[in-house]
């Protein structure tokens, strides 16, 4: 018997909590705002709209380090914070497959970090991570931000949290932060498509219209936060 993903998303919300999480969890009403406006997500670090971002090397689920500069024929780069063990990263899992498989032949491919302390999720360790790519199948960079270096630099918050960056002169700018789309309980009735929309316009020369959502998921687990 299929389990609605509702229920999978109550029995993965223990997961979810962490007393040493970057942030608080989604509000209780998360869900139900999935198709109003999406209101800015503040911040106290990180990239904003026009930063640029710098490079990094991860260890990646292929056993070698990825860094941007692997990719020099690029346009830009889908950089989603994710990870194995939050039902709301699962439920994007599939559509992160399919933004890779729309964008990366394009110039915009999607490159996945798990920032998640592995000695609080163990879950999210590499070894895991190698069983889940290799389960979904996964066509992009699945990478462990180990030293939990990155994230915070970027600013996630969540997981999935999505940064979309443009090569400009030789940089990596950031021009879209927030959520993949405005529905993640069901793909079938997405009615915004942030991340998909951000990109069409770069590739289009055109200005983007959303360029910051608030990112819904669970915190990014990181013990040198523990109170």
């Amino acid at each position: 018997m299929k389990i609605p993903f509702i229920a999978l998303l109550a029995i993965g919300m223990a997961s979810c909590t962490n007393s040493s999480s970057t942030s608080h969890e989604p509000a209780q009403n998360d869900s139900t705002e999935q198709n109003e406006p999406v209101v800015v997500e503040e911040k106290a670090s990180g990239y904003s709209i026009g930063d640029e971002a710098t490079d990094f090397s991860l260890p990646s689920t292929k056993g070698t380090k990825v860094s941007l500069a692997d990719y020099p024929d690029t346009k830009g780069f889908i950089v989603i914070f994710t990870c194995n063990h939050c039902p709301y990263a699962v439920a994007y899992e599939q559509r992160i497959v399919d933004l890779n498989t729309k964008y990366a032949a394009l110039g915009y491919p999607v490159i996945a970090i798990s920032p998640n302390d592995t000695t609080i999720v163990p879950k999210d360790g590499l070894a895991a991570m190698k069983e889940r790519a290799k389960e979904k199948g996964f066509t992009f960079p699945y990478l462990l931000d180990e030293t939990q270096s990155i994230y915070p630099q970027y600013g996630a918050t969540k997981t999935p949290h999505t940064f979309v960056l443009n090569k400009e002169n030789g940089k990596n700018i950031v021009k879209y932060i927030g959520a993949i789309d405005n529905n993640y309980e069901d793909a079938s009735d997405v009615s915004e498509r942030y991340v998909e929309d951000a990109v069409d316009a770069l590739i289009k020369g055109e200005e983007i219209k959303t360029k910051t959502t608030k990112a819904i998921g669970c915190s990014i687990k990181d013990n040198r936060n523990k109170k």
